[in-house]
């Protein structure tokens, strides 16, 4: 059984949100705030999180952001509750790194479809960080120290699909982090001053 943390400062939306996923098969955790939700989250990590973007102490974007920077909930699916329906709301929100948005009111199939496309999404994402870990060690295999450990090294990991043409890094970029390519092929070249 899959646990879902919900925090919303709204006694009814939180409860009844719960009552849905629970009569849906769903272990349930409640926050009234942003701060206890986080909270909640270190210690639980559930297996996703509903999170109002509206709320006294610490705001969703304020969640969203105090668990992206730690390695243990940086990968829990994430879905923001709300009742704006701003584009700016909308791109801040999917910048930070938050999975959708469900605005307020929602039905009970638009929840729950939500969260069936989260838990999908996590479990391809699962198998590419294990098809990382086992290219990882293949290529370091005979000449690794020891002292490094392969897990933590990708715990940050994030998976990009590059479109064709796309431009991953120009020459004379600073590095910001390992390519690892999982599937396809990537073009390299360097530019001759003439």
């Amino acid at each position: 059984m899959k646990t879902i943390l919900v925090i919303d400062d709204s006694n009814d939306i939180r409860e009844d949100t719960a009552e849905i996923l629970e009569l849906n098969g769903y272990i349930v955790l409640q926050a009234a705030n942003g701060s206890k939700g986080v909270d909640i989250a270190q210690v639980r990590k559930p297996d996703l999180i509903l999170c109002d973007t509206v709320m006294p102490e610490m705001d969703g974007y304020g969640v969203l952001s105090q668990l992206r920077k730690q390695p243990e909930t940086a990968r829990i699916p994430f879905i923001f509750l709300t009742a704006k329906t701003e584009r700016t709301d909308f791109r801040k929100g999917m910048e930070m790194g938050t999975d959708d948005f469900l605005i307020k009111p929602f039905g009970e199939m638009e929840l729950l479809h939500a969260l069936e496309s989260r838990f999908y999404k996590k479990e391809v994402l699962e198998q590419y960080y294990i098809k990382s870990l086992i290219s990882l060690e293949k290529l370091t295999a005979g000449n690794r120290n020891e002292k490094v450990d392969l897990k933590t090294v990708i715990a940050g990991w994030k998976v990009k699909q590059i479109k064709r043409k796309q431009i991953l890094y120009y020459e004379g970029d600073e590095s910001s982090g390992l390519y690892l390519l999982l599937e396809g092929c990537i073009k390299t070249f360097k530019i001759a001053d003439n």
